[in-house]
């Protein structure tokens, strides 16, 4: 919370005209100072990231939680806290986090070999978002998706996921914005989200 404090100083006349200005002026003042009043507190919260408490964490988690619920994402999906324009993830345990961003969880680790740049690949998938909605599938398409790796024709998190998986694995991504598809630049009514597969 901002606090404003301003010195008013205006020397007065003993003359009734001049008082009549004086108080005209007083109310000019008063009335800017009353907007500015309205506007200085929302400007600290736009520059820095303020800490969360652990009660408001812990009511953001639930609401996370309660979105995702309805909207039925599978067990060990991630929650979400945006604090101003970053955001946390958080996980279980079991998930890692790459020193690209990208964090995985291993559901099944499959058999075999994994693919090599050049090779192509044939895998299904299900995309959500942050709150857990469904975003694309291929199990809604019919068919699984097929695509030759290191062409760049994936996300380059989705790629990087994929890689090194073995044939017969379940995986699931957290995918970075910086790893996730191209989007124009952030608004304030639009922000670049992290992606789930």
């Amino acid at each position: 919370m901002a606090a404003c404090l301003c010195q008013l100083s205006i020397a007065r006349e003993q003359t009734k005209s001049s008082f009549k200005s004086e108080e005209n002026t007083k109310r000019k003042f008063l009335l800017v100072l009353l907007a500015g009043l309205g506007i200085f507190p929302a400007l600290p919260s736009c520059g820095k990231t303020k800490k969360q408490n652990p009660y408001d964490e812990r009511r953001l988690l639930e609401q996370n939680r309660r979105i995702q619920r309805e909207n039925g994402v599978p067990d060990e999906f991630p929650n979400f806290v945006r604090e101003g324009f970053t955001v946390r993830v958080v996980t279980s345990g079991d998930y890692v986090k790459r020193d690209s961003g990208l964090i995985v969880l291993d559901i099944e680790v499959g058999k075999g070999d994994c693919p090599k740049a050049g090779q192509q690949v044939t895998f299904h998938y299900i995309g959500y978002n942050e709150s857990g909605r469904r975003i694309d599938s291929t199990y809604l398409q019919g068919s699984p998706a097929k695509v030759q790796l290191g062409t760049k024709a994936l996300i380059p998190g989705f790629e990087e996921g994929i890689q090194d998986m073995k044939p017969g694995g379940k995986r699931r991504l957290i995918v970075p914005p910086e790893l996730g598809p191209p989007v124009g630049p952030s608004t304030f009514f639009s922000s670049k989200q992290f992606e789930v597969f």
